[in-house]
């Protein structure tokens, strides 16, 4: 049972520099967000398709940890696809895939965050709360950039 969550932010930080963050500097995000205890390189290169990278993460008040796979990078879109391949959310749901895309709109730059993933069973809550997890994220990226 395929289903999706999507949510859009507005930052008032440059779309340019999250989408450059997150793409070349995930492992930088552990400094700005309490949300996020720490990423790491496992295969590849930071930034580029096919690279293996493994996040420690705070939600829900838990500790969890998952291992993704970068599928996607468009520079032009200002887009990137995560497949998670291993960890906490592959216990729950059978596959899951996060996107972020950045746009710029006139003066606004938007932030969407895309949530695929399957459920086994209808019993299965929709990942809401991981939503307003990246959302939160989000914010703390906004923040930290609106200080410098």
């Amino acid at each position: 049972m395929a289903s999706k969550l999507v949510s859009q932010t507005n930052i008032k930080s440059s779309g340019d520099v999250f989408h450059d963050l997150l793409r070349h500097q995930p492992h930088q995000i552990s400094d700005i967000s309490s949300h996020i205890q720490s990423c790491d390189l496992h295969d590849g290169e930071w930034g580029t398709e096919g690279s293996i990278i493994s996040w420690n993460y705070v939600h829900d008040g838990k500790a969890k940890v998952a291992k993704d796979l970068i599928e996607v990078i468009d520079e032009e879109k200002k887009l990137i696809t995560w497949k998670v391949i291993e960890g906490d959310l592959l216990e729950v749901y059978n596959s899951f895939k996060i996107t972020a895309h950045v746009e710029t709109e006139g003066e606004d730059d938007i932030v969407t965050w895309t949530l695929e993933y399957e459920k086994p069973h209808e019993d299965v809550e929709d990942p809401h709360t991981l939503m307003d997890f990246f959302i939160s994220v989000t914010k703390d990226i906004e923040s930290h950039h609106l200080q410098n």
